[in-house]
């Protein structure tokens, strides 16, 4: 029989614990709206990505490893959702803790990256260097790539591996509970290892995007180079602003909330906050791959072309278009005296 709880002035407890998992349920409810919007999208984007021509790009390269990683987020969300739900055996509850938690965490910085490279190709694209060109080669980018899954792996599947201590079964599981002496201390480390991961990232986000703002600036006098520069410019800054509302929230809860889970903060009502503000955040960085496949759609045209022929309407729409725009160009021809070319 589990234990009651009792309410104290930092908040429920069971026993001598601080319960801060006990207002789940609302979570629950969006994480099956993010599976619900975001499964079909991302499936629709496998399938579109194995049927598409063989051409690779560097951008294509991140692109797929992109939706690899969401791919491994939207298998591991059904076992969080079922112990958030509390419908989950206490098996399948350890097993969450130990595996499909830690599943999720390195898809989420495997995407963090993933983005990165992604605003950082899309800029060395309109450079036409021969610097940038070496880093647009496919093979560098598989390369870049790999590293990015081994280190991820290397920091991450440890905390998978290493011994767990043996707890009474209760109603509410917090999963640092499980971690003791070294487990617990490269939990830590994992989660200032992976901050230190998001702070590179980022760095390289607001780089690209100044550079590509001041590249815009600079070609005032070009009307060409201008136009050009404004459609990458809106780009980079549409995907900055995504990446920026998705992961920052998260990184400024995350480390405080890990020194409750360290004992340096021992408050009950503000490991309560702390880790309310850590799921709400959590939540708001796993929304990303209700976005992607849009993602997908604008910067990859053989995948844009396999879309379209896979959904009717989108071909109707796509064809009414092009028909629309040789009509208003034949239209300014006219205007203009010249003969409109059928």
């Amino acid at each position: 029989m589990l234990p009651s709880n009792n309410v104290s002035a930092g908040g429920p407890s069971e026993g001598n614990r601080c319960i801060v998992n006990d207002q789940m349920a609302p979570f629950a409810v969006l994480y099956i709206l993010i599976l619900i919007v975001g499964l079909p999208g991302n499936l629709l984007s496998m399938w579109a990505f194995i049927c598409r021509r063989a051409q690779r790009q560097s951008s294509t390269v991140y692109l797929l490893n992109l939706l690899v990683a969401n791919i491994m987020l939207l298998a591991a969300l059904p076992f969080k959702l079922l112990k958030d739900l509390g419908a989950a055996p206490w098996k399948l509850m350890v097993f969450h803790c130990q595996a499909s938690a830690v599943t999720i965490y390195i898809s989420l910085y495997a995407s963090i990256a993933f983005l990165a490279f992604i605003i950082t190709d899309r800029y060395l694209q309109d450079r036409h260097s021969v610097r940038s060109l070496r880093l647009q080669e496919p093979g560098f980018a598989w390369l870049l790539s790999l590293v990015v899954w081994i280190l991820l792996l290397l920091i991450m599947v440890p905390n998978m591996a290493l011994p767990i201590q043996q707890v009474q079964e209760r109603q509410y599981l917090k999963c640092s509970s499980l971690k003791k002496g070294i487990s617990l201390h490269w939990h830590a480390l994992t989660v200032f290892l992976c901050t230190a991961l998001f702070i590179n990232a980022s760095a390289a986000v607001l780089i690209f995007s100044s550079l590509a703002l001041r590249r815009l600036l600079h070609s005032r006098s070009d009307p060409k180079l201008r136009v050009d520069a404004r459609r990458v410019v809106l780009t980079i800054t549409a995907m900055a602003l995504a990446y920026i509302l998705s992961f920052v929230p998260y990184h400024a809860v995350r480390t405080p909330y890990t020194l409750t889970q360290t004992q340096h903060i021992t408050d009950c009502h503000t490991k309560r906050q702390l880790f309310l503000g850590k799921e709400s955040t959590l939540l708001l960085s796993v929304v990303h791959v209700c976005f992607d496949p849009l993602l997908f759609f604008y910067l990859d045209a053989p995948f844009r072309e396999v879309i379209r022929k896979m959904i009717p309407c989108v071909r109707k729409q796509t064809v009414g278009a092009a028909e629309e725009t040789m009509l208003q160009t034949a239209c300014k021809q006219q205007e203009a005296g010249v003969q409109p070319q059928v």
